[in-house]
């Protein structure tokens, strides 16, 4: 099978396409044909070893999303079979390859009406979008959401659930083809995050009470200005960050706020299980609905690395072996 190998930590260049011996499932795993594989900005921290405790090991292949085909099943593994169209939640192997091996309990059964390549932007984006607003902040029906980088991956995720949940939701992107796609996903107002003026328009439109709660995909840039624009009672789930942040703890005691933080793979298991059937009801039930905003081929790895980090992001991408 083909595979895309980093044996040394570095720039997009350092993704490699290699040829590789199919692996075989073990008892309760499962051995998905990866029909499109997500890619995640994370994972272009890992590939430079800037990802901290984070780092894989070398060499290792990229990648935790994938949807595909069920091609073979280990021991103990009697609800799934050849053929079942799945997407994963995380793999043993690396989804960017031709096939993924993965733990039974990682892998959710994929509904017809969703494409492989849609499926393929589920486990990341969504997840964290589900723990962020539903596990963490405790959002509630009328509570205003404010959604950083609203066109991306999660952003559009968060606005897919938020949506679904009752909220009053403001979304934010960088350009007008940005604006229009979180317009369209449902947003209530969508605001141009290079706007001078666009924190005022927030506090505007919420008349004077700020957001209820924040995801927060840039905490270096946004967090001291996040904290003057909650409500009272309000929270900040951090969910990116390109470096530190500084802030102002009067503007939390003030609001009796808090900021929250986390990273998916921090997640207990039963956690994940139920965020994997929260993703799989929503899709059956047509609320959830990932946009695909570019398809490469597995072999242009590197150049969807230098897209997932470059600004105006659309949708996710994904690679196709």
């Amino acid at each position: 099978m083909k595979r895309i190998r980093v044996h040394a930590f570095g720039g997009p260049e350092v993704l490699v396409i290699e040829d590789a011996e199919l692996p075989k499932p073990g008892p309760q795993e499962v051995l998905i044909r990866v029909k499109a594989a997500g890619v995640n900005p994370y994972e272009t921290y890992a590939r430079a070893g800037t990802y901290g405790a984070r780092n894989p090991t070398l060499p290792y292949t990229p990648g935790s999303d994938a949807a595909g085909t069920v091609e073979a099943v280990g021991e103990g593994v009697r609800d799934l079979a050849r053929g079942d169209r799945v997407f994963a939640m995380g793999t043993l192997t690396g989804s960017y390859a031709e096939f993924a091996l993965c733990e039974r309990t990682r892998v959710q059964w994929l509904p017809n009406p969703i494409s492989y390549a849609q499926g393929a932007g589920l486990f990341v984006p969504y997840a964290t979008a589900y723990r962020a607003l539903f596990q963490l902040a405790r959002i509630a029906p009328a509570e205003t959401l404010l959604v950083h980088g609203a066109s991306g991956g999660v952003g559009i995720a968060a606005l897919q659930f938020a949506r679904a949940a009752g909220l009053i939701v403001i979304g934010t992107a960088g350009t007008e083809r940005g604006l229009e796609l979180v317009g369209r996903q449902g947003a209530h107002h969508a605001l141009n995050h290079h706007a001078p003026d666009y924190q005022t328009q927030i506090i505007g439109l919420t008349e004077g009470r700020g957001a209820d709660a924040i995801l927060e995909v840039l905490a270096n840039v946004n967090l001291g200005q996040d904290l003057r624009m909650l409500a009272s009672g309000g929270r900040v789930v951090v969910i990116g960050s390109r470096g530190d942040a500084t802030i102002t703890p009067r503007d939390l005691m003030a609001r009796d706020a808090s900021i929250m933080a986390m990273m998916l793979w921090n997640v207990p298991a039963e956690g994940l299980r139920k965020i994997g059937w929260a993703i799989r009801a929503g899709l059956e039930k047509g609320f959830l609905d990932p946009v695909v905003g570019l398809e490469l081929p597995l072999a242009q790895a590197a150049e969807a690395h230098r897209r997932i980090v470059s600004p105006g992001a659309l949708g996710k991408i994904v690679l196709i072996p």
